[in-house]
């Protein structure tokens, strides 16, 4: 494996040896980190040295394809290589992996079909779940394969559920009384403005957003990091903005899941010295990625989500609150 060029220490890095052990004893372990920790992509990158993954290789699991992209980059980045070398990424129309690769970061349907194909999963060490407080029916789905799999076919087979916000003893039960090991995350000061729920004079959210973000600027050095429920009132807010002259040097860069992969790249990378970026993000941004600079977050409290109506048998859009431990998730992207 290639070496690792000198990372700036991490919270997580004090939490490895106990995850090791745990691992090479229990064969599965929960890890709470807080955002910013670095599990995501200090983890799998410190336990791929572990004698018992010799020959084998890691699939780490991430929910979103932005982050699951983000995540393969950054780690190959640290290794001195491109992605599809050491570490690579499987994502449904997307693949870049070799027969070098010995991470693959996946998204949940991709995990799915792997454990079906091949349930014993020969070949693979160990299963990373990250972010598993997200919840999905693919997620589920995978980690009840993944326990058959352990329990009738693999007992060799390791698996690591990692979160900031998940509630670890039901979880650390389920994988047969695993251990749980915490790591407190170092954040630096992040400030966060709610915008109001209900105006008094009802305005849209985005004339709202608008404003607050212009006090913002006037207000606060450092980049924002503005969340919003989805792609309309980005574009809305991102239009109002740039209708009037904002501070010199200020960046408006959207991020939503239906950008391009170059665009979306250009929101999460830091901002060119002597400039600051205004971020207008959806939940996408919540999990799995760091963005660089952010000093002030900007929370509308609002999530775009899929519901399924009973009555009509189809899932539909709605706008709903985000919950507590979303908004913990938001102002962590940013306090890094």
């Amino acid at each position: 494996m290639t070496k690792l060029s000198e990372p700036k220490p991490m919270p997580i890095d004090e939490a490895i040896p106990a995850l090791k052990d745990s691992l090479r004893k229990a064969g599965a372990a929960v890890l709470l980190a807080e955002p910013g920790a670095g599990k995501t992509t200090r983890a799998p990158l410190a336990l791929l040295s572990e004698p018992w993954l010799e020959g084998q290789s890691v699939i780490l699991l991430e929910p979103r394809r932005l982050a699951a992209r983000s995540a393969a980059l950054y780690m190959a980045a640290q290794l001195g290589e491109r992605v599809g070398e050491t570490v690579g990424y499987r994502m449904r129309g997307e693949s870049r992996v070799s027969r070098k690769t010995r991470i693959t970061v996946v998204t949940e349907g991709i995990l799915t079909r792997l454990l079906q194909q091949d349930p014993a999963l020969l070949g693979t060490g160990l299963i990373i779940f990250d972010e598993f407080h997200e919840r999905s029916l693919h997620a589920d789905l995978g980690l009840a394969l993944a326990l058959q799999s352990r329990e009738l076919l693999r007992d060799d087979l390791r698996l690591l559920i990692m979160s900031a916000t998940l509630d670890a003893e039901p979880v650390a039960r389920l994988l047969g009384d695993a251990p749980v090991v915490q790591s407190r995350g170092r954040m630096y000061p992040v400030e966060t403005l709610y915008l109001p729920q209900a105006p008094a004079a009802k305005e849209p959210l985005e004339t709202v957003a608008e404003r607050a973000v212009r006090r913002a600027l006037a207000a606060h050095d450092g980049s924002l990091l503005v969340f919003l429920p989805g792609a309309r009132e980005i574009r809305r807010v991102e239009s109002l903005l740039a209708g009037s002259p904002l501070p010199e040097g200020v960046l408006l860069t959207p991020l939503y899941g239906a950008l391009p992969q170059e665009a979306q790249r250009r929101a999460i990378e830091p901002a060119p010295a002597g400039r600051r970026k205004v971020v207008l993000a959806t939940s996408i941004a919540e999990s799995s990625l760091t963005v660089d600079g952010v000093t002030v977050v900007i929370d509308s409290g609002l999530r775009r989500t899929t519901l399924f109506s009973p009555r009509t048998g189809m899932n539909r859009l709605v706008t709903v609150r985000a919950a507590r431990d979303s908004a913990d998730q938001r102002r962590g992207r940013a306090g890094r």
